[in-house]
């Protein structure tokens, strides 16, 4: 279940299903309940990732839309839905799956408030490298019917623009239960690929993409 948003007066949001402040404990006032912050936070994925054009968005070729654009085609969407939600929903989103910031495509610093997702797009735009430090090993849930073709061929995008990596077993496994309940994790040698020049980046909280996967730097599959 999606906790909700509070606000505290003096730490401002948080997300908790007790609604007590993580930093005071004082009591917070909800501001998104858990069922609309759930929905809010899904259409905005899927705005800045898949279907900018529906929701009435341009993205520049790093992703990046103005932040009162993405206010407005939420607003259109849902029409208890705020500025202050919005803001709330990127804040306390647990895997930064949203980025924001002032500047230009350039990285200049501006007046101009910017938003993107962080990554899972299926548009064409392209992320700059990030300089995160990357594990030597990385994770991939998948169904167990996948594992052979997996192991024979790699892992590849299919309707994203890049392989999604975790960083823990834990969160390769949540990942995976959403399509099975039978999940297999597969260990990336994820040193091996950077070592052999291929580029995985650092994207939100437990998140690394690729282009993809050579079966080579699959190292090993156990169910779970």
């Amino acid at each position: 279940m999606t906790e909700p948003i509070c606000t505290c007066e003096d730490h401002g949001v948080f997300a908790t299903d007790s609604e007590a402040c993580p930093i005071c404990g004082a009591r917070g006032t909800v501001l998104l309940s858990g069922d609309r912050r759930r929905r809010l936070s899904k259409f905005t994925s899927g705005a800045l990732r898949h279907f900018p054009d529906d929701a009435g968005l341009e993205l520049d070729d790093r992703g990046w839309t103005e932040y009162d654009a993405l206010v407005d085609a939420v607003g259109r969407k849902y029409e208890w839905a705020t500025g202050e939600h919005v803001a709330a929903v990127i804040a306390t989103d647990p895997k930064g799956r949203f980025e924001r910031t002032r500047g230009d495509a350039a990285g200049n610093r501006t007046d101009t408030d910017l938003v993107r997702a962080a990554y899972g797009h299926s548009v064409d735009i392209s992320l700059e490298p990030t300089e995160s430090p990357v594990p030597d090993e990385l994770y991939h849930g998948t169904a167990p019917e996948n594992v052979a073709s997996i192991l024979g061929e790699g892992l590849q995008p299919m309707s994203r623009q890049h392989v999604h990596l975790s960083e823990s077993r834990e969160e390769a496994r949540r990942v995976a239960n959403r399509h099975t309940g039978d999940p297999v994790i597969l260990i990336i040698d994820a040193a091996g690929m950077l070592a052999d020049g291929n580029r995985i980046a650092k994207r939100g909280t437990e998140t690394y993409t690729t282009d993809r996967v050579p079966p080579e730097y699959i190292l090993e599959a156990k169910p779970e």
